[in-house]
């Protein structure tokens, strides 16, 4: 059951980043580009995102997930160096290549090399991450 809830899940997100035009990095970089040729349109997507989760992390308290796991819990709301800097780094990514995580593997489908190059990059950084994450904490709390 918790396959197929996930594979459904799955294909409903993939479907809507394809529909949005998430997956095509000139709408993205047009997003982007609030000073030059803006694109506003992708902050309906947004909506559509951020609203239900919004009322989904309302809805969860007390709730047991269908598969019968604890749902997780809600992301911390503290703005710190961390945060701080993997939204630069993400935003950076995002602004350069017009992907992220979602719309890179809807990508690999389409994108060329191009995309595969982008997804390699993306996989690289999330394993280097938590190595990284660990020194700089180790350096702040030295100096």
């Amino acid at each position: 059951m918790r396959l197929l809830i996930a594979l459904l899940a799955g294909s409903l997100f993939g479907a809507g980043l394809l529909v949005s035009g998430m997956t095509d990095t000139t709408k993205v970089q047009g997003w982007l580009d609030v000073f030059g040729n803006w694109d506003p349109t992708l902050a309906f997507v947004m909506g559509g995102a951020i609203l239900p989760m919004l009322v989904a992390w309302r809805l969860i308290s007390g709730r047991k997930a269908l598969t019968g796991g604890d749902f997780p819990p809600p992301p911390r709301s503290e703005v710190d160096r961390r945060l701080i800097i993997g939204s630069v780094l993400f935003g950076m990514g995002w602004g350069l290549a017009g992907l992220c995580p979602g719309p890179a593997m809807a990508s690999l489908t389409y994108g060329g090399l191009g995309g595969l190059v982008f997804l390699i990059a993306m996989v690289a950084g999330m394993f280097i991450a938590p190595t990284l994450g660990a020194q700089l904490d180790r350096a702040a709390n030295a100096a």
